[in-house]
Formats: C-alpha cells, structure tokens, sequence
C-alpha cells in the first residue's frame, strides 16, 4: 500500500490524499461503508460501486470467522471473490466486539476467550490467530488486535488495558511479517491507538504505534460513548503524533459534523454502522440537515430526498415515495434510505476534498456543520 499526502488546508488540519492498493485507488478523505458480514446491509455491490461511488469497504473478523468460517472464505479465494466486490477492503480485528461482548468473554495476556452470539460455542482469539484470521479473509487493509476499554474507565483499567494492546501489537506484527497473503496480493496492517480519554495515555499509546513505522495507522477507543469535545480533543492530540506521510483512520466515527470536524483535525479515514443503521429506522442525512421520513409533514412531499444530489441516481427518489414505502414496510424502502445516506456520506466526502484542494475547507466546513446538524 501507499499513501501520497496531496496537500494540507492552510487554516486546519484537513488533508487530501490518495491511497493505492492492489484492488484500487482510494482518495481521501474518506468514508467507508461497513459490511459486517461480507456485505453493506440492504446495498447490492453494484450499487455501491455505481452508484454510491464507494471506494473501499469494511469486513467484520468476528463475523466471518464465525460464518461463513474459515474454511469456506478460502475455497472461495477471499472476500473479495466471496461476495464480488473487486475494490478495496479493511477488515477490523475483532477488538470492538469483544468489547461489545462483556458479558460473554474473559481478557487474558494471551488472548480473548468468547463465546459466540449465534450457537454459544467457545473460541479464542489471540493476536497471532487474528492475523491468520485476516490472511484468509483476504482484505487490503488489516487491524492489529486490541482491547477497546469501555468509557468511562478507571486510569489504572485504561493504562493496563493499553499497555496490553501495545504487547497485543508486536505479536500481531511479529506474525503478519513472517507469513504472506494467500490469494496473490499485498495486505497492510494497521496498527491501533488506544489510551481511553487520559492525555498522557494517548501520547503514550500514539508514540508507540508511530514508532512502529507501518504503512498506516488508526485511533481506536472513541466514540463509545465520550463527548463529543473529548473525541476531537484525542484526535487532535494523537493525530498532532501520527506521521504526517501516512493515512490515519479514526474507527467508528460518526455523524457527518462529527466527520467534518475530525477531517478538521487530520483524519484521512472513517467508518460507521450510522448511515445504513439509522436509514433503516426511517432517519436520513442530507445536505440540509436530518429528516426523520416517518413524519407526517413528508406524505405529500415531493421534492426529491435531496435536491443537492440530484445528479446521483441513489437519490432520484421523492420524499413523499419513500415515506410510503417505509410505513408500508416495504423492504424497497430500507434499500433506498440506506443507498441514499450513504451517497450522501461519500459525497460529504468528496466536496471536503475539493475544497482542501482550492484552500475553501474551513469556511465550507463551519457551514456545512451548522446545517448538518438541524432537523427538519
């Protein structure tokens, strides 16, 4: 993989960049739709390339390991032959699930111990096994094995659990070095920040991963329930120690102010369940602001869902069609909003990118935020 830092805006932290791997070009920044289990809920692959315009996509180690299994990801020749999607992936590690999973696991030095959701089965995830893990899977991008601690956490709880992850990281790259991929392509491993909301734990934890010198690297640990103004305080610190020559990847972030700030603060990469999740409950991201479809003030409206993507033909929808179709509970509608939110995420994208080009980002952004954030 590499990475090519095309320029920095002059009034933030905001970058443009393109990333190149063997599955394609990726510009950033950059929103990548989540596909737990090999597939963008209620969005057809074809859809997410022609029409969303996706650039890359995310995997879930915890969910394809348990199903479809290991053995059947590699007669398949990876998740990209799996499921058809010929661009780029990231798989994340597993590490967020088993935070998730507090009530089913148990956290040792050598690894986690869980129990799976679907049948109740014991497995052990240890940082070697989840490098071999993303070796079969076959994804572009691969995340080193952490533990992400809850929030709030104890300083002790954080400083353990990050000194932890740091060991967890020599191992995962001890092993991703001495073994190749599978299916004929190169893979890349990043690395995770991880310090909960403590300065001196996030410098900590960013100077070890930098000091690790891979080709990318991530902030994991936020968003999980902390203040807003203490994730871009984080971010801002970490992404203030992380090598400026390479992409960083703020995990499981979020709304599109929350996208537009942190890009603010040097984030090249995002991810979020968000659009495709609220889209199925009937709430929309637009240009203008959010939309809960499920009102009765849209039923006879019919402008088109937004007038600022009309161009895309995700969005050549009305807003009075898509209400019916969500209170008939008709399955066509769960497809439209979630095409739709996530063509509007990657088009967030694309304009921040055009205007770090032509040096408008910061006055673009504060007004973006401002109408991002309104209900309508």
């Amino acid at each position: 993989m590499d990475f090519e830092l095309i320029t920095t805006d002059g009034k933030s932290g905001a970058r443009a960049g393109k990333i190149t791997t063997d599955h394609g070009e990726i510009e950033t920044p950059i929103f990548m739709p989540v596909g737990t289990a090999g597939s963008v809920k209620a969005v057809h692959q074809r859809e997410l390339r022609d029409d969303i315009s996706a650039q890359i996509i995310l995997g879930n180690t915890y969910h394809l390991y348990l199903r479809p299994g290991l053995e059947i990801m590699e007669q398949a020749g990876g998740l990209h032959q799996f499921n058809g999607w010929d661009g780029p992936i990231l798989t994340d590690s597993g590490g967020y699930q088993v935070y998730s999973l507090a009530g089913t696991r148990k956290i040792k030095e050598e690894g986690v111990v869980f129990q799976s959701h679907i049948d109740g089965s014991r497995h052990n995830f240890t940082p070697e096994y989840v490098m071999d893990i993303q070796r079969t899977i076959g994804a572009d991008i691969i995340m080193a094995f952490d533990e992400c601690p809850p929030y709030p956490s104890t300083y002790e709880y954080a400083e353990k659990s990050m000194q932890m992850t740091h060991r967890w990281l020599d191992r995962c790259i001890e092993r991703f070095d001495s073994t190749e991929g599978k299916y004929g392509y190169s893979q890349t491993l990043f690395p995770i920040v991880q310090g909960s909301t403590y300065d001196d734990l996030r410098k900590q934890s960013a100077e070890f991963i930098a000091s690790r010198e891979r080709e990318g690297n991530a902030i994991g640990g936020l968003s999980v329930g902390e203040p807003a103004e203490k994730m871009y305080h984080h971010t801002d610190q970490v992404c203030g120690i992380l090598p400026e020559d390479k992409p960083r990847y703020l995990m499981g972030v979020g709304t599109p102010e929350n996208i537009l700030e942190c890009i603010a603060l040097g984030v090249d990469m995002f991810d979020c369940v968000m659009p495709t999740r609220n889209a199925r409950n009937g709430m929309l991201f637009t240009s203008e602001g959010i939309i809960n479809i499920r009102n009765e003030k849209w039923k006879s409206n019919f402008s088109l869902i937004d007038e600022n993507l009309g161009g895309y033909v995700s969005t050549q929808h009305t807003k009075a069609y898509l209400r019916h179709l969500v209170v008939s509970k008709e399955m066509l509608a769960a497809q439209i909003a979630s095409v739709h939110n996530l063509t509007f995420y990657l088009w967030l994208v694309k304009e921040a990118r055009k205007h770090i080009l032509n040096g408008s980002f910061a006055v673009w952004k504060n007004e973006m935020v401002i109408k991002l954030t309104r209900r309508l």
